[in-house]
């Protein structure tokens, strides 16, 4: 898994690249506090090679949690800049840093 932060200059936004290796899986979506854990809206879209993406725009200067859904399974990320206990799943949740 992967998490690519693009910063630009003209707005206080980050393009976040999400990359998951998932080839046997049949959906993968990103979902988290900046979609309230919606999880029909951030699906990534899986590539030739089996690797799902997606790119998302989040505003600088935030902290967000999230989780992957891979057919119906909630993963973290292992580059997440950080972890936190989520009473409600009674698991960590990623969190993205920007």
């Amino acid at each position: 898994m992967a998490i690519k932060k693009q910063y630009l200059k003209s707005k206080p936004i980050c393009k976040v690249t999400f990359t998951v290796p998932a080839e046997n899986a049949n959906s993968v979506a990103v979902v988290g506090s900046f979609n309230d854990w919606n999880t029909k809206v951030s699906k990534l879209r899986k590539l030739k090679n089996g690797t799902f993406k997606g790119t998302i725009d989040l505003e600088k200067g935030q902290s967000y949690e999230f989780r992957y859904l891979i057919d119906e399974a909630y993963i973290n990320d292992e580059q997440a800049d950080s972890y936190v206990w989520n009473a409600y799943a009674s698991a960590d949740n990623a969190v993205l840093e920007l």
